[in-house]
Formats: structure tokens, sequence, C-alpha cells
């Protein structure tokens, strides 16, 4: 199990697939493993949320740290509108976790006027919706594949790749252009 949760504290969302296709290895039922990955949530807000305080405590004697929370705010507001309309509301701080990470998701909370035990539900929310389409696309597909190493890495891929291809289909840009 500890060697699944450690998969699941890398920084970034590589560690989903790995982390699942381990913890299938090894016999965890998905409740388990989902348990283990909410649990990597909680230990990265309490490591992440003094980082994050720290920057915002520096913002009142750091011009450029002040301009960098004014551009945040300005960021969550145009997201959240972009998002959900007006104000950086519940779906649309859930769906910034979702979108970018957790982090990003806590950050926009703060920036919203949300408190720590709000803020983190929200970025943890959005982060385990991602977690589960990730989790089920990658035991799915390697019910095709039946090679966790070649499922691992398309999965990777397509997590690189699906974002932006969704991006130029929605701008209607095509790649040549």
């Amino acid at each position: 199990m500890l060697a699944v949760l450690l998969l699941f504290l890398l920084p970034v969302g590589g560690g989903i697939p790995a982390g699942v296709l381990l913890a299938q290895a090894k016999g965890l039922h998905w409740p388990l493993t989902a348990g283990l990955y909410f649990v990597s949530d909680v230990l990265l807000a309490l490591a992440f949320e003094p980082v994050l305080r720290g920057f915002v405590a520096l913002g009142r004697r750091v011009p450029f740290l002040a301009r960098f929370g004014a551009a945040m705010k300005d960021a969550t507001a145009r997201s959240a509108a972009h998002i959900g309309g007006p104000g950086a509301g519940p779906i649309s701080l859930v769906m910034i976790a979702f979108g970018v990470d957790p982090m990003t998701g806590r950050s926009a909370a703060l920036a919203a006027g949300h408190g720590f035990v709000a803020g983190w539900a929200f970025a943890i929310a959005g982060d385990m919706l991602y977690y589960g389409v990730i989790a089920l696309t990658t035991l799915r597909l390697n019910t095709y594949i039946k090679n966790p190493n070649t499922t691992m890495w398309i999965v990777l891929g397509a997590m690189l790749i699906v974002p932006v291809l969704v991006r130029r289909l929605r701008t209607g840009r095509r790649p040549s252009q």
C-alpha cells in the first residue's frame, strides 16, 4: 500500500496510472485505492498550505508577489466566468482543480476568499474527479492491452496530448495555423 501511496504523491498526474496499475497488481480493491489517493491529496494540502500562506504574507511586502497575487485573482475571475459565470463559486473552483491541479485549485479558492477547509474541499473534489477519470481509463485500457507499462505510457501520452487537442478544437484552430 505504501508504494501505491508514494506513486500518488508524485507532483504531477503521472502517478495515477502507475499507482492504479500497481494497486490492481497487488490486489487492492478500488475503494482502498481511491482512499489512498484521497490521503495523498490531504497530505498535499498539509504540505502546500503553509507555502501558499507564506507567499500571501510575502505578497504584502514584496511588490512582485503582490502583482502576482493580483494577477492570480484576475485569472481566477476570468476562469470562473469561462466555466460557470461570474464569481469563483464551488463548481468553478472544482473545475479549475480538475483541469489544472489541486494546488492551482486551492490558490484560486484562496484568491476567491475561501478558507482552508472549503478551499481544499473544492480542490480535492476536482482532483478526485480527475483521479476517477484517469483511473477508470487506465483500468479499462489495460483490459485490452494487458501490458501495464504500455498502458501507463499510453495514458500518460493522452494526459499530455488530449488537453492540447481539446483547446485547439475549442478555439477552432487547425494545427497548421
